[in-house]
């Protein structure tokens, strides 16, 4: 059973269709990516699984709890990181998180505020007004807030969203170390190489979910995977030679390279690449074409506009 299960969650506002009989499950300490373009539904279905909004229809289950029936059991149990986090801009960092953390009982605050700080990079700057704070600055104080009561699972929506690349690494490796110690994180991101790097299984939504799985497994489902052969040179002799192997299925040639799809890559790689051996082919390096998780995730998402036209 995951930590989050949602089934068939939909809903409107007015006329207006935002997420449609959404289906997923999150496992415990996995960093879920949850990919989608501008108006994919992506915050409105934070906001469903945060017990903020409640669908209008289907259900989910988030960390043993209902999110619409029981929000406020729900909210000591998960942190939320929402796109433009809100602060006291005349208050103290320090203010800040002692004001948030009166919202939870049985709250050592000091402790908890000392600790977030320290483990952001903020304490030495504790008593300096938010007012003054960069975007990055903001950005991990906000993070420090969603922590204070130890969550076990993490709603992140936009993490790294306008931040310059240095802030941005701060906070991807800040979602490394927090994985790294078991939390679960649900990610909502724009950025497909923040998502690479961190996820573990990606969803990728168009108002309705269009795919789910590893960012693997959906390249091999989406794309067909094909042997890249780099040779010293490539005379017409060695492409015609290859191009009468009875599993080579399809053939392209890019300089010194031979890009070939096989019928099953894993069986006839190696007689691939002796047959070109002894076609008298120097042979410099063989690797597996890699497509993009952008690759990926744009063939979704053209694939759902087309359907859609």
């Amino acid at each position: 059973m995951g930590i989050i299960e949602a089934s068939d969650l939909t809903r409107n506002f007015g006329e207006f269709t935002a997420v449609t009989e959404l289906s997923l499950e999150v496992g415990e300490g996995e960093v879920f990516g949850f990919l989608g373009p501008n108006g994919a539904g992506k915050t409105t279905t934070i906001r469903m699984l945060a017990g903020i909004i409640a669908p209008t229809s289907g259900h989910a289950v988030v960390a043993g709890l209902h999110p619409d029936r029981e929000p406020e059991r729900l909210h000591e149990v998960i942190g939320l990181l929402t796109e433009q986090p809100g602060f006291y801009h005349r208050l103290s960092a320090y203010r800040n998180l002692e004001f948030f953390a009166g919202f939870y009982a049985n709250l050592d605050s000091k402790r908890q505020i000392e600790k977030h700080l320290k483990m952001m990079g903020l304490w030495e700057r504790r008593e300096d007004k938010v007012g003054n704070f960069s975007k990055g600055m903001k950005q991990r104080l906000a993070l420090a807030r969603a922590l204070l009561h130890e969550p076990k699972l993490l709603f992140l929506d936009e993490p790294t969203a306008g931040l310059d690349p240095e802030a941005a690494q701060e906070v991807r490796d800040m979602i490394k170390r927090l994985s790294s110690e078991g939390r679960t994180i649900f990610l909502s991101t724009h950025n497909l190489v923040e998502a690479e790097l961190l996820c573990n299984r990606i969803a990728v939504v168009r108002t309705q979910l269009l795919a789910m799985d590893t960012p693997e497994n959906l390249r091999q489902r989406l794309f067909r995977r094909k042997v890249v052969v780099r040779l010293e040179t490539l005379p017409s002799s060695i492409v015609k030679a290859v191009e009468k192997l009875p599993f080579v299925q399809k053939l392209e040639q890019d300089e010194n390279q031979l890009i070939a799809e096989l019928s099953d890559p894993e069986t006839y790689r190696p007689e691939l690449v002796t047959s070109i051996v002894e076609a008298g082919g120097k042979v410099m390096s063989v690797f597996d074409e890699r497509h993009s998780l952008e690759e990926v995730y744009l063939s979704l998402v053209s694939e759902e506009r087309n359907y859609d036209r």
